[in-house]
């Protein structure tokens, strides 16, 4: 299982010219082994009836070599309740909600307006030379999107992600402007161009990009070799600072260092008699890493992105936050569900049907102890999960929700008669359908035709 998942890691569409290097292949081999760890550890315990198990959610991609783990906050003196999220990672699927036609791109909102969950950032980019000074598309849609980041380009290390959508341009609302428009407006405006952009549940996933990335002179200190050595260095947004040899390595070989910049101490250093060097002490460990930039705006650059990894804002995947609204309403008051009512759900370690009141929305299945209760118990996220109606002892219908992984818990369930399953598994097929595998989307965008603006 563990040689299948790193195939599938290795082998993931991210990008056309994406390669793989040896060491994102070592840091998702360990990530797997410690989710197996976790797995093994965790294996007799059963969630919603039996002891809940916390997901490991990724913020950003599957190779992250920080992965947090994500309370759902639902425990109570009972610690039988709880959120079964192990299968859900912010950066392997995509959500497209009812809006399931092939001809439809899941990285573009559907044509149907629904609600959309929106968090917004701003987003300061410097003008570069060339043809194309800020390096990046955006696609012909409503709302404009951001369908491409070049490489190394100024648009990348501020940030900008594929899939953003633009809201503004230089304080100039866009939502509604065709994407020529926002483009002349950006061209016509200053050398620093500002935008406020967002992202919803609805767009392709992004895999994270390096901040900031560039030569610098590293001080060594070794007994047989000291003085500064040239390096290149690659400053990613999960906070770690990689550095190589020379640029080419990036990508082809293991970084020569990796360290972890979240809590390390930075700042000018004027102590060593030369211009332009600054100084990076990590939390962990008790080495000083110098650094000397080619000149101050280099330094400052490197400063403020530096800066940003040792005090990263942490924050949830906007799935995550939906989910956690949700647990805070009455059963009833989750608007639109797919599916509600009483279902029993089997705790294979008593063997014994505990009921429940239940709640079916884009693919989450809420848990209550009554039609009544709040908050709710726990739940159930459901991606990738396949539906069957099986048999099992004396009961003759049972809902069966197989995981696509055999590490991951089967869930039996059972309503009130063989009508009522059958209802619940159209909805839980329908729900689960809207969400989609992020190799799958990918895939469907590159086989699709895009009208683009080069920036």
């Amino acid at each position: 299982d563990l040689k299948s998942e790193m195939n599938k890691t290795k082998n993931l569409p991210l990008k056309k010219d994406t390669r793989a290097s040896d060491s994102s292949q070592e840091d998702a081999i360990d990530q797997w082994a410690r989710r197996r760890k976790q797995f093994k550890d965790s294996k007799k315990c059963s969630s919603t009836g039996g002891s809940s198990i916390n997901s490991t959610i990724t913020e950003g991609s599957i190779n992250s070599e920080d992965a947090r783990s994500v309370d759902l906050g639902l425990h109570s003196e009972n610690d039988d309740r709880g959120f079964y999220t192990e299968n859900f990672h912010s950066a392997s699927w995509v959500f497209r909600g009812d809006d399931v036609s092939p001809d439809n791109s899941p990285r573009c909102l559907s044509k149907r307006p629904r609600p959309v969950a929106i968090r917004e950032r701003t987003v300061k980019i410097a003008k570069g030379t060339g043809n194309y000074p800020w390096g990046f598309r955006i696609q012909f849609s409503k709302p404009i999107l951001v369908t491409e980041v070049d490489t190394n380009s100024a648009a990348e290390e501020a940030g900008l992600q594929v899939g953003d959508i633009l809201i503004a341009v230089n304080g100039t609302d866009v939502t509604s402007m065709p994407h020529s428009e926002a483009a002349n407006l950006a061209r016509k405006g200053p050398d620093i161009l500002t935008m406020i952009v967002g992202s919803d549940i609805s767009r392709y996933p992004n895999t994270p990009r390096p901040t900031c990335r560039g030569y610098l002179h590293k001080r060594t200190q070794s007994a047989i070799l000291k003085g500064w050595r040239k390096r290149w260095f690659v400053l990613k947004h999960n906070g770690y600072l990689h550095y190589y040899k020379h640029k080419k390595d990036e990508g082809k070989s293991r970084p020569l260092e990796v360290t972890k910049l979240e809590g390390a101490e930075i700042g000018v250093d004027t102590s060593l008699g030369k211009p332009f060097v600054f100084k990076c002490i990590p939390q962990a460990g008790n080495r000083i890493f110098y650094f000397c930039a080619t000149s101050n705006q280099e330094m400052k650059r490197w400063l403020e992105a530096m800066d940003k990894a040792v005090h990263p804002v942490h924050q949830n995947h906007v799935w995550v936050d939906v989910t956690l609204h949700n647990t805070t309403l009455p059963p009833l008051a989750i608007k639109n569900p797919e599916c509600l009512g009483l279902l029993h759900q089997l705790d294979r370690s008593k063997d014994v049907w505990i009921q429940h009141y239940c709640i079916l929305k884009d693919g989450c299945l809420y848990f209550y102890a009554t039609l009544r209760s709040t908050p709710a118990q726990g739940g159930l996220y459901l991606q990738g999960y396949i539906v069957s109606e099986q048999s099992l002892g004396s009961k003759r219908s049972v809902i069966e929700l197989k995981p696509p992984s055999e590490e991951f818990k089967t869930f039996y369930l059972c309503a009130e008669n063989v009508n009522e399953n059958k209802r619940w598994i159209t909805a839980l097929k329908a729900s689960i359908n809207k969400w989609l595998p992020l190799h799958q989307a990918i895939q469907d965008f590159m086989n699709r035709p895009l009208e683009e603006t080069r920036m």
